[in-house]
């Protein structure tokens, strides 16, 4: 196989409806299409111990975390994640390597028959593109005989095409405000939605949580037989040091104390690594060879870009994924935390159905200027959408149609000991990524955080 069958497998992946790029109210969320997809390939989702991952924040970084540590154990590691940065790629990897684009193409040929079949018989509904690569993604970890697949949930929890494993611990990361349109208008709703990944007696991790969540969790726990663990409470951290480089910490966990090292900046990565942590605790009690020394292997060797990752230091560049206010405010704090400045430059782009109003009013206390811009990404908000926001913090914002415009004004204005933040998305940080370090982009545009 050649580049030109990857491509023409990734147009007819992309060619189905997909809630990353489109409206979610056209697609109708349900279990029914992947489990006759996976049942016709022989349940390939069975094949393999699972570690299933929900939350609004974090859960990317609590996968990639997890899974490294299993990788360091010797396991043989699949890891599904959502979205990616320059190729859909990314989302699907053994032991922290990319799905080759012929593996790719191969298996989207393999699987064609049976999307064809399901989407022909008119009896459930077409597939979607998650759907197919969600599949796409157990088949592959079968072929590699993967000891374990670590597993990102996609949107929600209870009807995301990812819950149809029964795993060995479940994870759920910080809940917050997102995708209101389609979890629930409250905390307690999206909580519920959340915490659909949870199986009976199947064991829980959970990130500290605003309390009307939590109760959600704790209920449905009980209910279900299933242990909870709460970080924060039965997992807690401190940390020791932090440079450019990373950071260091010390945990008390449910099997013993632990002296620890990311190289990921953030509180908020710290309570990720405890969340993991703890998961991992779970498969070391359920036998798994999951060693201290091992935990410790792993996380220092974590790499998850687009997270407060600094591109350069002189002017110092960071970008970051925030996507919601919650997440935009752990950002200012970060800054503020972690980098020595005496001004910011911002550069800012978000998706038309972000809390863009919510955002702003975290972002807008930074010093400095701001510079608003428009991924190319389909959802992206009107540039006249940020600009009406900031004006009423009392911020005339910079205008440029195009993030590599935004990112060499902001090169060109920066002095000595200011700092130039990139955020809104990833599919912005993506951008500036690849026009800071001359990457080719895929034909595909990196999708928004769900």
């Amino acid at each position: 196989m050649n580049r030109r069958d990857y491509q023409a497998a990734l147009d007819y992946v992309l060619s189905f409806a997909d809630y990353e790029r489109a409206s979610r109210s056209a697609i109708v969320f349900d279990l029914s299409r992947i489990e006759e997809l996976l049942k016709r390939r022989g349940n390939p989702h069975q094949a393999a111990r699972a570690v299933h991952i929900a939350g609004t924040k974090g859960k990317g970084s609590a996968s990639a975390m997890v899974a490294a540590v299993l990788t360091a154990s010797g396991y043989k590691t699949g890891l599904y994640t959502s979205p990616h940065l320059h190729t859909l790629r990314e989302r699907i990897q053994v032991d922290s390597q990319p799905i080759a684009e012929e593996e790719f193409a191969r298996v989207v040929e393999e699987l064609k028959p049976e999307i064809e079949a399901i989407n022909n018989s008119g009896l459930l509904g077409e597939l979607t593109t998650f759907e197919i690569l969600t599949a796409l993604a157990f088949a592959y970890f079968k072929e590699k005989k993967v000891d374990f697949q670590v597993l990102e949930v996609g949107l929600g929890g209870r009807l995301d095409a990812t819950n149809v494993v029964k795993p060995d611990v479940g994870i759920i990361t910080s809940i917050s405000f997102d995708h209101t349109e389609v979890l629930g208008n409250t905390l307690a709703q999206i909580a519920a939605e959340k915490a659909g990944i949870i199986k009976p007696q199947s064991p829980v991790v959970c990130a500290p949580q605003a309390p009307e969540a939590l109760e959600v969790i704790e209920k449905i726990c009980q209910e279900r037989k299933a242990r909870l663990i709460r970080v924060g409470r039965e997992v807690t951290w401190q940390r020791n040091t932090f440079s450019f480089l990373g950071q260091s910490f010390q945990l008390k966990g449910i099997r013993g104390d632990y002296n620890l090292t990311i190289p990921l900046l953030g509180e908020h990565q710290l309570e990720n690594a405890a969340v993991a942590v703890a998961a991992l605790e779970v498969l070391a009690n359920l036998g798994m060879e999951v060693s201290p020394e091992s935990i410790a292997k792993g996380l220092s060797q974590v790499y998850w870009p687009g997270r407060l990752q600094i591109l350069q230091y002189e002017p110092l560049f960071v970008v970051d994924g925030a996507h919601n206010a919650d997440s935009a405010r752990r950002l200012r704090e970060a800054l503020k935390q972690y980098f020595d400045f005496d001004g910011v430059i911002l550069i800012i782009g978000t998706s038309e159905d972000k809390d863009v109003a919510g955002m702003v009013a975290e972002l807008s206390p930074l010093p400095g200027a701001v510079i608003v811009t428009r991924s190319r990404h389909p959802r992206a908000a009107e540039i006249s959408k940020l600009v009406a926001e900031f004006s009423k913090w009392g911020i005339t914002p910079l205008v440029k149609e195009k993030v590599t415009s935004a990112v060499e004004l902001a090169l060109a204005r920066a002095k000595p000991r200011e700092l130039i933040c990139a955020t809104g998305s990833l599919f912005i940080v993506a951008e500036v990524i690849e026009h800071m370090k001359g990457l080719l982009p895929e034909k595909y545009p990196t999708s928004e955080t769900v």
